[in-house]
């Protein structure tokens, strides 16, 4: 979407190590969440931090970001790291803690790792930008199963309410034709009782 975005991204995180001594992740996490919100825009989504994650073993978790849509779906979550630890075990410990595997970017600020459908699809080195900026389309773009569905069924209802529309107007004149009990009913329904005047 804009290797532009990610040198400038780049750019921030050195300035606020220049300024401020440490590559804590409180520190320069930030930043990165800026740059996701940029690219979740782009697919109108909007990145939700801290958000309370319910696993299946009925625990609660917070990743750093949920990826939202206007209907409130989850599209993907986020977790950043220190680029102190160790992002692979990192990594283990949160997937032993529940955390959703289905589209879930990992990050150091150093490394990007991202999972789909529990299986690691990506690995990229922050300073390839071109391969970052494919990472995270590709991060932002994932459509979970049960999103797609979703969609796919209001379009489907979305195309079918002509047809839907025209078989209930079928109906209500076959009825008309055929139906005394139901002319009497619609003649009775359909009488505007005379407003008098007060």
């Amino acid at each position: 979407m804009s290797v532009q975005l990610i040198k400038q991204y780049h750019a921030q995180v050195e300035k606020i190590i220049r300024y401020g001594g440490n590559r804590k992740e409180s520190s320069v996490r930030k930043p990165f969440q800026d740059l996701l919100e940029h690219y979740a825009r782009q697919r109108n989504l909007e990145m939700i931090a801290e958000l309370d994650y319910r696993t299946r073993k009925g625990h609660t978790v917070y990743p750093d970001g949920t990826l939202k849509d206007a209907l409130r779906q989850d599209w993907g979550y986020w977790e950043s790291k220190d680029d102190q630890d160790d992002l692979n075990v990192e990594i283990e410990k949160k997937f032993a803690k529940g955390y959703p595997c289905n589209n879930i970017l990992f990050e150091d600020t150093q490394t990007a790792v991202l999972y789909q459908a529990c299986e690691e699809v990506g690995r990229m080195d922050f300073m390839d930008a071109a391969a970052l900026d494919a990472l995270l389309t590709k991060f932002v773009s994932c459509e979970s199963k049960e999103v797609r569905e979703f969609r796919e069924a209001i379009e489907n209802f979305s195309r079918d309410i002509p047809d839907l529309g025209e078989m209930l107007r079928d109906a209500i004149r076959q009825q008309y034709e055929q139906n005394p009990a139901f002319q009497k009913a619609a003649k009775g329904f359909l009488v505007l009782s005379p407003v008098t005047p007060g």
